[in-house]
This record gives C-alpha cells, structure tokens and sequence, in this order.
C-alpha cells in the first residue's frame, strides 16, 4: 500500500490527478468539519516544508521552528485585532518579520554545529513561547489574541467560510511544493545537499557555509510564518501554546514518517498523522496506546519514511535491472563470440 501511494505521487502525470482530488475534496467531504481538518493539515504542511528545507535538505535540526510559526500568527493576529490592519498587509508584515528573525537567529545560531545548534534553537524557541506568555503589554499573555480577521476576499469569495479558506490554503500549499521543487532541482539544492553530507566536503567544493545555511534558514522561517499566517486567518484566534515546542516535536514526526529530505515526504506524513489522530478521537486520552506503537512500527519497517523508503526501492529495482540488462548483453556476446569460433573452426 505505502509503495502503491509513493508510485501514485513520483509518477508525473498522478499530480495533476491529486490536484484535481484536492480540488473536488469539499464535494467529496462528509462535513465541513472534514474539510477544516484538511485545511488546518494543509497548514501544518506547508511548516513542515519549510522545516524539511533547513533539516531534510541542509541538515541543521531546527528546533525553534514551531515559534516561527507562532511569530508568523502573532503578527496577522496583533496587526488585525490592536492596529486594524487588514488581512494581506498583515500577511505581507509577517513574512518580512520571520524573515528577518531567521537571519538574525540564523546568523548567530549557524555558528554552532551538530547537537550544539540544535541544543540552541531549542533555548530560541522557548524563549518566543516565554516571550508571547509573559509580555502580556504586547502579546496580551495566556490569553492569547481573539478577533483576528479572516483574509479579505475577492468579489464573491468570502474566506470566513470554511471551503474558501481551504481553497486559499491550498493555494498556498501547491505554491510552495512548486518552489520547494524549484529549489530541489537547482543549484541551491543540491548545495545545501552537499553541506548536508559534510560542512568540509562542501567547503571544499567552494561553498560558502555560512551564507548558504543562513539563506536555508531564513527560507524555512518564511514558509513557517505564512503558514502561521494562514493559521491566523483560519483559525482567528492564537495562543502561547501555539509557540510551544511540542508543535516542532510533531513536525520532526510528520517529516520522518513522510520521509526526510524528499518532495512529498512532509505532505504524506502530516496529512496521514493529522486523519490518523482524528480517526483515534474516539479513544479519547488512550489513543496514545495505539497511536504510538503504530509509529513505532511505521519506523522499523520503513525508516525513510514513506516517500523515501519507496525511493530507495525505486532506486534498487532500477540497478536490478540495469545488472539483469548487462548480464543478458554481456551472455549474448560470449553467445556471439562462440558462433563465431565454432564457424571459423
């Protein structure tokens, strides 16, 4: 079955058939409920795109993601609610921002390698969440932020309902899976690769180390602030909790079982855990019970993911191939060559 769903995404022409599934979704859905919780995984997606950017494809485990997410709600939710900006301008101000963050965190914390930058980023991200539940003058504390506004529409498109606001998220999904792939198959990608496999290899090739982590960084805190933002605008209301270093923890999870550094891994890993756990709500507190052994197993037999381990098959059956060719071509000349002898002879 995970072979079957990883050949349906690698094949070309399938994305257009899962783009037209995506789009026909609302009609397809049981509830509107069923599409709130596609919408909201389509979010959790596009986070976990820009987490795959700065761990799966440069290899720097940043674990203050989930507070640039929250950066990037805060900032539609504060400028909508205490300054009356609109949706949009809002949005824009919270790219720029987690933008810049990532540069400036990024520039200090790119400094440390392995575990110690991990280790770091991690102090970063419970001081946003510390930041966002104290400073209550700014951040209004527990309470969070109430009265965000929904994204403003287009004519007839009202975005306070729940099947245009899915439509808008997947807009923005299908956008950054688009510009990821861009990167994946550009020079930019494959430099990141190459910091990934070894800071002295790259460093070898010419590569600057500094300048290319920073610029991975602050890309994968500008995807967690939009989708932060589309969060904002969704959901319309944001917390502290919503910085809380738990939500990075299940990033890392979305992104391992999808498969880490590959194009589809991080949509196939959210959207499955996220309908997963809704499936087990009815188990109330013990569908951990489940949940976790499940996890457990979906690691020790595929522990690329879904998306990689199908890859690493791919690749495999492909060499198999590629030796059986060689074989047969290399019997039929030995086949040739004795003709030959037997006619001369």
């Amino acid at each position: 079955m995970m072979f079957k769903l990883g050949a349906l995404l690698m094949h070309p022409a399938s994305k257009y058939v899962l783009l037209a599934l995506a789009l026909l979704f609302p009609a397809l859905a049981s509830n509107e409920y069923q599409v709130y919780v596609m919408a909201t995984a389509f979010i959790w997606a596009i986070t976990v795109y820009g987490f795959n950017v700065i761990t799966g494809y440069c290899g720097q485990l940043n674990l203050a993601h989930g507070g640039f997410f929250a950066i990037g709600a805060y900032t539609v939710g504060l400028l909508t609610s205490d300054y009356s900006w609109g949706f949009w301008p809002s949005f824009v101000a919270a790219l720029v921002l987690t933008g810049v963050l990532g540069f400036l965190v990024g520039a200090v914390s790119l400094r440390l390698k392995e575990h110690y930058f991990a280790i770091f980023t991690l102090c970063v991200g419970f001081i946003i969440y510390l930041l966002l539940d104290k400073w209550e003058e700014l951040t209004h504390g527990a309470v969070g932020v109430r009265n965000i506004a929904a994204p403003e529409g287009f004519g007839l498109v009202n975005f306070r309902e729940t099947v245009p606001v899915y439509y808008l998220v997947l807009f923005f999904l299908v956008f950054i899976i688009w510009f990821t792939s861009r990167i994946q198959k550009s020079l930019l990608g494959r430099t990141f690769i190459a910091i990934r496999n070894g800071d002295d290899l790259a460093e070898s090739l010419g590569i600057n180390l500094m300048k290319t982590k920073i610029l991975a960084f602050v890309i994968s805190t500008v995807y967690a602030g939009l989708a932060g933002a589309l969060y904002a605008g969704m959901i319309r209301f944001v917390g502290p909790e919503d910085a809380n270093v738990l939500h990075t923890f299940n990033m890392i999870m979305y992104m391992l079982v999808g498969g880490i550094g590959t194009l589809f891994g991080p949509l196939i890993g959210t959207v499955s855990i996220v309908w997963l756990t809704q499936s087990l709500q009815f188990l109330e507190e013990y569908r951990m019970i489940i949940f976790g052994p499940m996890l457990v197993l979906l690691v020790i037999f595929f522990p690329l993911g879904v998306a990689g381990s199908f890859l690493t098959w791919m690749h495999r059956k492909a060499q198999a191939l590629g030796l059986g060719a060689k074989k047969v071509q290399t019997e039929s000349k030995v086949k040739s060559s004795g003709q030959e002898v037997n006619n001369n002879a």
